[in-house]
């Protein structure tokens, strides 16, 4: 299958790029991606929660009073989960393991079903080179709106550049990162993606 390809001013290119259908021509699978970006938002979060079991409040052992004869409900500590100050029933713990397990066949073909449907809603954007001068917030502004978005834009290239790097750091609403570290979260959050041709093949090379 062939990708439409943009120039600099954002206007279409003469020829096309030629891609896998393999990894942009599949069909939309909705389970395996909601499954895909879940695990890996699962896998991201650290346990830093702590709560008090009733072994571990400050409290007497005393019983708070007789088990018979005050017509009030037995009670044998004031560390019971049910009083006020008492420990919780089930507390939170800082080793509490939140990561889901997905296989890497999965996870692939997750990205790949993500990426298709970027081109079939014609929300990916191909270019041949993607750079600014100078690491300047206001270059990469007037850059992204000279391809005519507005919203937010995730920027795939093949390899480090320090100056769209620096100058993307202060916007909050547009991500540029390096295709061998794409994530379905990024790929999914953003209205509008542009790759250039190298990260386009690397894509291609990390997902077949």
């Amino acid at each position: 299958m062939e990708l439409k390809l943009i120039d600099q001013n954002g206007k279409p290119a003469k020829s096309g790029l030629e891609v896998s259908e393999i990894t942009f021509g599949r069909e939309f699978n909705e389970a395996l991606v909601h499954q895909v970006v879940v695990a890996y938002q699962a896998n991201a979060r650290t346990a830093t929660r702590a709560q008090l079991g009733r072994g571990n409040v400050s409290h007497t052992t005393h019983k708070p009073w007789n088990q018979k004869g005050t017509g009030r409900a037995r009670a044998g500590m004031s560390s019971s989960p049910i009083w006020r100050g008492g420990g919780r029933a089930f507390p939170n713990s800082p080793d509490e393991n939140f990561s889901h397990k997905v296989n890497r066949k999965v996870y692939r073909a997750g990205l790949r079903s993500i990426l298709s449907e970027l081109v079939r809603q014609e929300r990916l954007s191909v270019v041949a080179e993607f750079s600014v001068e100078s690491p300047k917030t206001k270059l990469l502004v007037e850059k992204i709106k000279g391809f005519g978005y507005t919203d937010g834009v995730l920027v795939l290239v093949d390899g480090f550049d320090e100056n769209l790097y620096l100058s993307s750091r202060n916007l909050t609403n547009v991500l540029v990162i390096e295709a061998q570290y794409v994530d379905p979260v990024s790929l999914v959050r953003f209205p509008n993606v542009i790759a250039t041709t190298g990260a386009v093949k690397k894509l291609e090379e990390l997902l077949a």
